[in-house]
């Protein structure tokens, strides 16, 4: 899959689920669980014990039909380890230059983590395909979004905390190309419960939020 391929499944399904769970066995189940909602691509953070592990399995049991990031991919030795286990993109909280090299030497996207004007503009200047907008609900929400995009109207963006059910509309409506969605989608009480089918819901739920955004911003 290249690059301009990857990117374009994300902006088109509109939501990255961020799947951060206390096991590579519940991750799995997990992002199991989000595909059969229909949500085609999901991103396994590196903070999951045994995370290589699951991306591996997962890519060998999903081959193309889902496309699998990789998360919290804090430096370039992670994010090589992770496109050997079969990770397309990645993602950051924060800004790392030598991740961003990486990701590129491999033609794979990577979106890394920015807050201030500055640190967006900084990341999109050294290569982020994406800026990934981090913590984003600590700071104003969709309103933050709209006010990033005032000035930098030609940077992709994805907010990451804060998106749930109810905002996520408003994310997209703000300017954002797609939403990443964490705990709101998979949580660990549901986990350590083992009623996976509900993440099945949710991630139809909030494809039906995004489909419904959209259809509101082409009125």
């Amino acid at each position: 899959m290249t690059k301009q391929t990857i990117l374009s499944t994300i902006k088109e399904i509109g939501l990255v689920p961020v799947v951060r769970t206390a096991s590579a066995d519940s991750a799995f189940k997990a992002i199991e669980a989000i595909y059969a909602g229909g949500v085609l691509t999901a991103e396994i953070t590196m903070t999951v014990p045994g995370a290589l592990k699951a991306l591996e399995k997962l890519a060998d049991q999903f081959g193309d039909r889902i496309l699998l990031g990789a998360g919290t991919v804090l430096d370039p030795e992670t994010c090589r380890a992770c496109i050997l286990a079969g990770a397309q993109f990645f993602v950051a909280p924060s800004l790392n230059f030598k991740t961003i090299e990486m990701a590129h030497r491999y033609s794979k996207p990577i979106m890394p983590g920015a807050l201030t004007p500055t640190e967006v503009l900084a990341a999109w200047d050294a290569g982020a395909d994406i800026v990934k907008v981090f913590p984003c609900g600590n700071v104003g929400g969709p309103k933050y979004i709209k006010a990033l995009k005032g000035p930098f109207p030609q940077i992709e963006m994805i907010p990451t905390g804060g998106v749930n059910l109810s905002t996520t509309g408003d994310f997209l409506k703000a300017g954002a190309c797609a939403v990443a969605v964490g705990g709101e989608l998979v949580d660990a009480k549901t986990v350590k419960e083992g009623n996976y089918p509900v993440f099945t819901e949710r991630a139809k739920q909030f494809l039906e939020v995004v489909k419904t955004a959209r259809a509101e911003m082409n009125a």
